[in-house]
Parts: structure tokens; C-alpha cells; sequence
């Protein structure tokens, strides 16, 4: 799905008279595994990692938000794989956090309010099992964490809430060009047209939690 709407999309901006910059400061520079492994860790899918991904990032107390893949039992997958929707595995961010700057109840904040936990195996013009949303726990303590505060919101929403709550078994890194994708193509239709939008929207909801110089 995603594929044809980036097609659509970049017609779009073909035909359009200018580009549109993301004005987000330049990305910062990638921690290294040894860096990261001192940082706490909470992995979360909800459609596109695109936007999780740089929507995380631009939290405060967040180090690194990797793209990646989870939820599913197929061995080694590749975008091209679960694109297909038959491996299991939704497009998931691993995200890497300072606790002492902010705490996981926080980051399921910002989880749950920047989609449509409702949508049942997608998220906006994104369908499919690998769309669907999922908040992975390493433990009992964020297993009891993320259904309490399912409970608490549930009174908001007509529909039921229809991310999943499960354990991470397995993360898996995703290609290199997935990682910083919004920073490496700011004018992609896809970026432009839905991340974006769905970044400033949590981000104007919660300007309290962004970094300086990380608006969109």
C-alpha cells in the first residue's frame, strides 16, 4: 500500500512549482551500539516507522528511535518481504530513552496519541497486518504498565482500542535507507503529504515534550 501511495504522491510533487522543506534541525549524529546500550528501551509499532521513528526522536530524553521489525516468527525479514503482509512482523521502532528524563508511562503518551489506536491492521492510508499497532513489552512491570493505560483511555474512544499488547521475542534492524528516512528525503510525497502532518500534529498537542529546534 505504501508503495502506491508514494508513486501517487511523487506525480504530485512532480507537477507542484516548489518544494517543501521538513524544518526540522539538522539530524544528529547516530550513537554507536556501545553508547546506546546504557539507555533503556521500549519498542512500539503503529503504521509507517517513517514517522514513528523521527516522531520519536524529537522527544526529549529520547537518544535514538531505530526502524525496524517485530511481532511476527519469519527469520530475517526485509521490507520487500513484509510488505507482503505474510511474515508476521508489523514496521516497529526500538526506541533508546534517558529514564531519568522521561519515563515509559510517557512514551506510551506519545505512542498512543500520535495514531488512531482504534484502526484495526493499519494506520491512515496504510492497511495491512504490517501496519498494524502493537506495544511490544520486555517485561511484567510494562506489560501491567500498557494495559493499565489502555483502560484509562478507553472511555475516550467510541470504538475499542485495537493495538496489540505483546512481548518483544525479536527486533529486527531494517535496512539502512529506512533509518533517518524523513531527514535523508524531506520532499518525498509520502513525507510531505502524511508524516509530517502526523508528526506536527502530536507535536502541537504536546509542545512541552519536543526538544528545542525539532519542530516540523
Amino acid at each position: 500500500m505504501k508503495t502506491s501511495i508514494i508513486l501517487l504522491f511523487s506525480i504530485w510533487f512532480a507537477l507542484s512549482a516548489c518544494s517543501q522543506n521538513a524544518s526540522k534541525a539538522k539530524a544528529e549524529p547516530r550513537l554507536s551500539a556501545k553508547q546506546l546500550s546504557k539507555y533503556s528501551q521500549a519498542a512500539f509499532a503503529a503504521g509507517c516507522f517513517w514517522h514513528e521513528e523521527a516522531l520519536f526522536e524529537s522527544v526529549k530524553g529520547v537518544k535514538e528511535a531505530v526502524s525496524g521489525y517485530a511481532g511476527g516468527n519469519t527469520k530475517n525479514p526485509t521490507y520487500e518481504s513484509i510488505e507482503t503482509g505474510n511474515t508476521g512482523h508489523a514496521e516497529t521502532v526500538n526506541v533508546f530513552y534517558d529514564s531519568t528524563v522521561i519515563d515509559y508511562p510517557t512514551l506510551l503518551k506519545v505512542y498512543f496519541s500520535g495514531q488512531d489506536p482504534t484502526q484495526v491492521n493499519g494506520q491512515g492510508p496504510d492497511n495491512g497486518t504490517q501496519y498494524r499497532s502493537i506495544a511490544f513489552y520486555r517485561n511484567n512491570g510494562e506489560k501491567k504498565m500498557v494495559e493499565d493505560y489502555i483502560k484509562s483511555i478507553q472511555p475516550k474512544y467510541k470504538e475499542r482500542i485495537a493495538a496489540q499488547v505483546m512481548p518483544l521475542t525479536k527486533f529486527w534492524t531494517a535496512e539502512d535507507y529506512h533509518q533517518n528516512y524523513i531527514d535523508k528525503n524531506p520532499n518525498g510525497g509520502y513525507v510531505q503529504m502524511v508524516s509530517i502532518p502526523e508528526i506536527k500534529k502530536l507535536q502541537k498537542q504536546y509542545p512541552q515534550l519536543i526538544k528545542p529546534g525539532h519542530n516540523y
